[in-house]
């Protein structure tokens, strides 16, 4: 079954982006998933395309307005799942991102100027998701990087499965260090247990490895299952 991502946004032009390369856009080619831009200006209701206005109560910038969103939003939903990527959302975590892979369909909307009227989230039951503690352009380069985490989980996606298990933020653990060829470089040897052929020994250097990381790097992962 093809997972369906529909975009409300004012530069549609933007998309797919680097979702059209790489994994996510051989799986684009092979229909594991469907990417569709839709113009919010399509629905503003001038022949100039308008779709903000001054924000009431004053204040700088613009916000883009409830008729004209809702409009868009009415015409193109078929009952999925409404995200706006918001910098006053919920953090994006690999616990959602899984979440939403496991979706038929989802519905993303895309900001701009100082954001959208807030009935439009309210009327809709739109989930507000933030991929990080600053501030964008836009909402676009938000949603193509959760995109690219939802995408990639689907089935087919990675040649191997089994590469997930072990990522960084999977088991609530950074991941452990990664070594290639050549064995010595620039003084620098690849650690001796990863060459040991033991495979009780690896798994159990990676796995302190991974918390020893953590506690240095992420330690509200820890506190987390604490």
């Amino acid at each position: 079954m093809t997972f369906r991502a529909k975009i409300l946004t004012i530069f549609p032009e933007i998309f797919p982006g680097f979702l059209g390369t790489s994994l996510t856009g051989r799986a684009l080619k092979e229909n594991i998933w469907s990417l569709d831009a839709v113009n919010i200006r399509d629905y503003a209701f001038d022949k100039h395309g308008s779709v903000d206005d001054t924000p009431c109560g004053g204040g700088a910038g613009m916000i883009m307005r409830p008729d004209v969103l809702g409009a868009a939003i009415e015409h193109q939903h078929n009952g999925e799942k409404i995200i706006y990527m918001s910098p006053k959302g919920k953090p994006l975590t690999q616990a959602k991102v899984r979440e939403l892979s496991k979706l038929n369909e989802l519905m993303i909307i895309c900001g701009r100027f100082e954001g959208i009227d807030e009935r439009v989230l309210e009327e809709y039951d739109i989930e507000e998701i933030s991929i990080g503690d600053y501030i964008l352009t836009g909402g676009e380069q938000a949603a193509m990087i959760m995109l690219d985490a939802i995408v990639r989980l689907l089935p087919g996606v990675l040649g191997n499965a089994a590469s997930i298990e072990n990522e960084s933020f999977e088991t609530q653990l950074l991941e452990y260090p990664q070594y290639t060829r050549p064995i010595e470089w620039k003084g620098r040897k690849v650690p001796e247990i990863l060459l040991s052929g033991h495979h009780e020994n690896v798994a159990k250097w990676q796995k302190e490895q991974a918390l020893q990381i953590t506690k240095q790097r992420r330690p509200d992962l820890l506190e987390k299952n604490t």
